[in-house]
């Protein structure tokens, strides 16, 4: 495994961790000015400050990314298909303007709550079929550019709204299913909240090979979780044993950045700077 503690060159930050306390063009020069070398940027926060203002920013920055957040949201009912097809064409644009090692994918849910004004349906089954064909239509267009995608399974609680794909071995079955030759175009992105607690993890990550591994990220499963999903904690403050899945991703191939992905009402309370140096902090001695 390597060693984290006595730089952070392999630190990322996804630019959520700090969406309360600057635009993404002041998330860049933070991270510049700190010595982190790689952002994971979320469209939304692109959008803000413009695409053209975005690229420019991480190129003159010096910066490169670990992924872009996020396509996916593939349920939908007929009427809002096609602007599901669109948006995950637009992610996949926008990711190879910014030079992104790969598309970061969360599934969806149920349809009223993935595309917000379809039909209401509590067909799970449908939703999941929904998925695969909505990825295998996006991969379809990934790969006349060149862009990986990379599927987020989700913790479980999350099966309704946000991603109906909440194991790893879910999210595996997918890709061999979509891309049997492991082609390097289709993978996942493990995040340590989500996947911590899957008796079937290490075996999961074993299966998933040095092809298919992504994006690997960091954060902790605090104790109580009073928000599932704003009360993330900073590696260290809770239950993870993140270094034991540091060392199986790394195991298989890993070479990456560990991307940190805290979203916090309590982290977006402090000053950027604290937070980023408590990142740098963290990633030394705890991930």
């Amino acid at each position: 495994m390597r060693d984290f503690s006595k730089d952070h060159r392999w630190l990322s930050l996804n630019t959520a961790t700090v969406r309360k306390q600057g635009d993404f063009v002041q998330i860049v020069d933070a991270c510049a000015r700190m010595g982190i070398r790689a952002v994971s940027p979320w469209r939304d926060q692109v959008a803000t400050v413009g695409l053209e203002r975005a690229v420019k920013a991480v190129r003159d920055a010096g910066l490169e990314l670990s992924g872009y957040c996020r396509g996916g949201m593939f349920p939908s009912d007929a009427a809002h298909r096609q602007d599901m097809r669109d948006d995950n064409r637009r992610a996949v644009d926008e990711a190879k303007a910014l030079n992104a090692p790969c598309v970061v994918l969360v599934v969806g849910g149920l349809p009223q709550y993935s595309r917000p004004g379809s039909a209401p349906s509590k067909d799970l089954g449908a939703a999941h079929r929904q998925v695969e064909d909505g990825i295998a239509e996006m991969l379809e267009y990934a790969k006349s550019v060149n862009m990986p995608l990379a599927i987020e399974p989700l913790h479980p609680a999350y099966a309704a709204d946000r991603a109906c794909v909440n194991t790893t071995k879910h999210a595996l079955d997918l890709c061999d299913r979509l891309d049997p030759a492991s082609s390097g175009m289709l993978g996942v992105a493990l995040d340590v909240y989500h996947i911590w607690w899957d008796p079937e993890i290490h075996a999961q990550i074993k299966r998933t090979g040095k092809k298919r591994l992504l994006a690997f990220h960091v954060c902790d499963w605090m104790v109580p979780t009073k928000d599932i999903l704003n009360d993330r904690g900073m590696m260290g403050d809770g239950a993870i044993d993140i270094p034991s899945l540091r060392r199986a991703v790394e195991a298989e191939g890993f070479e990456g950045y560990s991307e940190i992905e805290i979203f916090s009402h309590d982290w977006w309370s402090k000053p950027m700077d604290e937070v980023l140096r408590t990142c740098i902090e963290r990633h030394r001695t705890v991930v």
